[in-house]
């Protein structure tokens, strides 16, 4: 009998398969080790339980309709400057995937922090550009994760990872209070970030290790300095991509002057004294267009090109530049567009006698041009002149500085005293200058770090404390004198109380007197190593402060390798430190300290000698804390090199009218000479004018002070009076202003002087001169910023 067709035949039990959980939806089989197949199927992807990506209806948003929002954001907030392009491009995203609810929802808001959140990460710079690469990559990563006008996920495009404050493993950031460890604050040579630096391990309160504020230095040599140049056209400091040599390009002499240039002009534009009032810039009057003093505070001067003098004989200008002596032996003056001849014999400084006046630095010159009567078109032989020198002189009536520029103001920091947060607008707030960390990454957190460590008030007196640098002048080992007056100095911080022994002691070159290795007096290699050795045997004898304390040990000229060649004369700058070989037993002593003291307490901090070069630089708590430390007899090369002008008043006739003394050149004599840790003023402005007159130690320190802050450069000088290395004078660079300066020389008087609120000392030499048994260096205190000279008898 046969089935119906509509009926369909069933298989064998034999031949069914065994159900499975989840068989009919999934074809891969059980698990299976010889093929690694999982225990539990694998369900298949349902697209249709999957997130639908909401659709946006596009719109055409406007540039001008966004650009409040983005300048809040971008500008306000982050210290950004968009550009017209960056800004089109913008816009044009915002209204394609967030559409109409980019204002009521507030989703363009939201894009717009992210961008600028990627922007800052990538280290673009303060202008966004729009069809810049960065850009392009920023947008396209965000366009296939946007989601309902929102970026989808917005953990992975977050800074959380740049700034370094550590994350957890949802992507939340951990719970900490400052973020940070101090054995992180390092430059990464891969990095181009100007204002970023690896901190990524929180800060353990518990750890106390790092409650000694010596955990928070670090000591940046000359040649691991960052190299940076300012860029005119972006108003920006760029990193110098190029490998540095010590047998650079001769292109690169040129660039020195440039850069040196460039750095002086912007700082100057950003002086008030310089900018033109909006409702008056038109007729905005000369150096020298009024003979009223009280016109002069309302006055704004403006910088003439060189090469803008042709064709203008009889008038007046200013001029900036370089001063020079020209191959024929006249003195002349060179900006980036020409030089031209120098007449200063009726010319004074401004203020008088404030500052040396040497070939080599950047100066200010207010006169009046005169052509040759031969030549009435000017120019060079008569053929325009632009890059070579001007046919005629300029007759110089007074001659300044360029102005000095406060740290803060660089920095674009705001509040008391410059420790404030950094503004929005203008300053170099996120540029790492040293490798540390900028200002706005990491300042405010560096800042609470110090309030907490340093600044606490139970040790906030002048008895002692953790926070002091011990700054010793010039050493000379091979003079017994020197030895003890340095072991009576160490005696007395060794007596005090093991918590407030001072955190760090600088000892300062020449540590012979003479040219080592030049058949000089004081011998070569064998004694010069001899007598490093007996400095080891002195240090031994106090291993509390070797456990405690860094060393840092800063080379002079006639310190080796550098003498052995230069005779003691003028070494080139930055100059590197004494090799190792004649340093092993001073790090001996130290290893032998720090073992005994592991022993014995089990301390977690070691003492630590560190050979670092001339210049160099000390940080403390990142960039709040700047300490220049450098070794020259810079004082009696100056007397020797500079332009003697006159001190006579000038003739007050029709044609040479009394010069109005500027505003923007600060009278050294309203410099605080620091006696005391607590009677220094740090705003000069402030400060009267003392009534007594000035003694010459007074006088030279404050010239020397002024001098040398308001070049912004350790080496105002020829290349052929003092060298320098063309592709490391970023070192030199006296820009921003440091927080203190250590200027060891022994020619000029000892002192302590804030100028602009930078602290310089001169500890001169560690033997006092002309006085028996007098024992002298400088205490520098980190919590009050401020230095003191101190004596003992030995």
């Amino acid at each position: 009998m046969s089935k119906p067709n509509h009926i369909k035949p069933k298989a064998a039990p034999i031949f069914k398969i065994p159900a499975t959980p989840g068989a009919g939806l999934n074809p891969i089989p059980s698990s299976s080790p010889g093929f690694g197949t999982p225990i539990h199927p694998i369900r298949p992807f349902n697209a249709a339980a999957a997130p639908q990506k909401s659709n946006v209806l596009s719109i055409i948003l406007p540039p001008a309709t966004l650009r409040p929002l983005a300048f809040r954001v971008f500008t306000r907030k982050y210290g950004l400057t968009l550009t017209s392009s960056a800004l089109q491009v913008l816009a044009t995203f915002i209204g394609r995937h967030c559409g109409t609810g980019w204002r009521e929802e507030g989703l363009g808001e939201k894009v717009l922090e992210e961008v600028a959140k990627s922007w800052k990460s990538r280290n673009g710079g303060v202008i966004v550009e729009g069809d810049s690469n960065d850009m392009k990559d920023i947008l396209k990563n965000f366009e296939g994760s946007m989601n309902g006008g929102m970026v989808a996920a917005p953990r992975e495009l977050s800074r959380h990872s740049s700034l370094g404050l550590g994350s957890s493993q949802h992507g939340e950031v951990s719970h900490t209070r400052l973020g940070l460890r101090p054995q992180l604050l390092e430059r990464e040579d891969s990095q181009s970030s100007l204002g970023m630096s690896t901190l990524e391990v929180e800060y353990d309160e518990d750890d106390e290790g790092l409650r000694d504020p010596r955990k928070w230095m670090k000591v940046i040599d000359a040649f691991e300095q960052p190299r940076l140049v300012y860029n005119v056209g972006k108003k920006h400091f760029d990193k110098d991509p190029t490998k540095p040599s010590l047998l650079p390009q001769p292109s690169q002499k040129t660039q020195i002057f440039r850069n040196r240039y460039n750095l002086i002009h912007q700082r100057l534009l950003r002086n008030e004294s310089f900018q033109a009032p909006t409702f008056d810039a038109a007729n905005a009057p000369s150096f020298r267009g009024s003979n009223s003093t009280a016109a002069t505070a309302q006055q704004s001067y403006k910088i003439t090109p060189i090469a803008n003098l042709l064709g203008r004989n009889g008038s007046n200008h200013m001029l900036l530049g370089l001063l020079t002596v020209s191959p024929t032996g006249t003195l002349a003056i060179n900006d980036l567009t020409g030089s031209i001849a120098l007449d200063l014999t009726r010319a004074k400084s401004l203020p008088e006698d404030g500052s040396w006046f040497a070939p080599g630095m950047i100066v200010i010159v207010d006169g009046l041009y005169e052509e040759e009567n031969n030549n009435s078109g000017g120019g060079l032989g008569g053929n325009g002149g632009v890059g070579g020198t001007i046919s005629g002189k300029f007759l110089g009536f007074s001659v300044g500085g360029p102005t000095c520029e406060r740290r803060s103001v660089t920095l674009g920091l705001t509040g008391q005293n410059g420790e404030g947060e950094v503004t929005a607008g203008g300053g170099f707030g996120w540029v790492d200058f040293l490798g540390v960390g900028s200002e706005r990454a990491v300042g405010s957190k560096m800042r609470k770090m110090e309030q907490r460590l340093i600044r606490n008030p139970a040790r906030d007196d002048e008895s002692g404390g953790r926070g002091r640098i011990i700054v010793v002048g010039e050493l000379n080992l091979d003079q017994p004198a020197a030895l003890q007056a340095l072991k009576k100095l160490l005696g007395l911080y060794a007596a005090e109380p093991e918590k407030d022994t001072p955190m760090t002691f600088v000892l300062m070159g020449n540590f012979v007197q003479h040219a080592v290795m030049a058949r000089g007096v004081s011998g070569g290699s064998i004694e010069y190593k001899e007598y490093f050795d007996s400095l080891a045997s002195t240090l031994s004898e106090y291993p509390t402060l070797l456990q405690a304390a860094t060393f840092i040990f800063v080379p002079g000229d006639n310190d080796g390798w550098a003498s052995s060649f230069s005779a003691g004369a003028a070494t080139p700058l930055p100059r590197k430190g004494v090799p190792e070989m004649f340093t092993s037993r001073i790090k001996r002593a130290f290893a032998t300290a720090n073992s005994e003291a592991e022993k014995d307490k089990g301390f977690k901090t070691n003492g630590e000698a560190i050979w670092t070069s001339n210049p160099s630089r000390v940080s403390v708590f990142g960039p709040t804390h700047e300490i220049l430390l450098f070794r020259d007899n810079m004082s009696s090369r100056l007397r020797r090199t500079s332009v003697k002008l006159s001190t006579s008043e000038p003739a007050d006739d029709e044609e040479f009218g009394t010069p109005p003394p500027p505003p923007t050149h600060p009278d050294p004599t309203e410099m605080e000479i620091d006696t005391d840790a607590q009677a220094v003023e740090s705003h000069i402005d402030s400060a009267e004018p003392s009534e007594e007159p000035l003694s010459s130690d007074e006088h030279t320190a404050r010239k020397l002070v002024k001098t040398i802050l308001d070049q912004g450069y350790l080496s105002p000088f020829g290349m052929a009076i003092r060298p320098v290395l063309w592709d490391h004078v970023g070192a030199l660079q006296v820009y921003p202003l440091p927080t203190a300066m250590v200027l060891a020389d022994t020619d000029a008087p000892v002192f302590c002087i804030t100028y602009e609120r930078c602290h310089v000392m001169n500890p001169g030499s560690v033997v006092a001169p002309g006085r028996r048994g007098v024992a002298r260096w400088v205490e520098y205190n980190i919590g009050s910023k401020t230095g003191r000279v101190r004596e003992a008898q030995f």
